[in-house]
């Protein structure tokens, strides 16, 4: 079972493809930050899976708001930044600082906090006015209720060693999740640059 979280990482870090904007102006090392935000989440296990296994939960993840088809173009981004700021701001809490070792969580949090200025500068230059209205509609409002049960899970279970790790896991599939969405978002970016 120790082995787990290393071939979940190995798998996660390949699914993600080669490194392309997401239809605007971002970082050549987009990609490559969320090739890194997976391989510091899986280092930062402290604990054996297998022994939280009492405490899994089915958190419900909604999928539809990244798999790319149920997500108009204009909330793609939206969706990315929103999943971003989410678990950035569930990692800055105080809870979270005593439950992983600080380094690896500093490490991650400024890898977010890049991610997140970049997704920022996009957000602005892809949908402009309307974004803020966007950003308030359906999927991204789904995934403020994702992280509201996963912060009123981690208070239930009175922020122990095993309801972090099962925290962690969680994050881990939600970040594979979106490489349907970056998928998406680099094919349209093909097609437009395509003669």
């Amino acid at each position: 079972m120790a082995l787990l979280p290393s071939l979940l990482t190995a798998l996660l870090v390949f699914s993600y493809g080669p490194g392309a904007s997401l239809g605007c102006d971002l970082p050549p090392n987009h990609v490559l930050l969320s090739r890194e935000n997976l391989v510091l989440l899986s280092r930062m296990s402290r604990i054996s899976p297998s022994l939280c296994l009492k405490d899994r939960k089915d958190f419900r993840f909604p999928r539809a708001t990244v798999d790319g088809s149920q997500v108009r173009e204009a909330q793609a981004i939206s969706v990315l930044h929103e999943l971003l700021q989410q678990t950035f701001n569930l990692l800055l809490t105080e809870h979270s600082a005593a439950a992983w070792n600080t380094t690896l969580l500093d490490q991650l949090c400024g890898a977010l906090h890049r991610q997140l200025g970049a997704l920022d500068t996009c957000l602005l230059q892809e949908m402009g006015e309307e974004g803020s209205a966007l950003a308030m509609q359906g999927p991204t409002l789904a995934l403020k209720r994702y992280f509201q049960g996963i912060r009123l899970y981690l208070k239930e279970k009175k922020y122990s060693d095993c309801a972090w790790e099962v925290v962690r896991v969680e994050i881990m599939r939600a970040f594979s999740s979106t490489r349907f969405l970056h998928k998406r978002l680099i094919n349209k970016e093909r097609v437009l640059r395509s003669p």
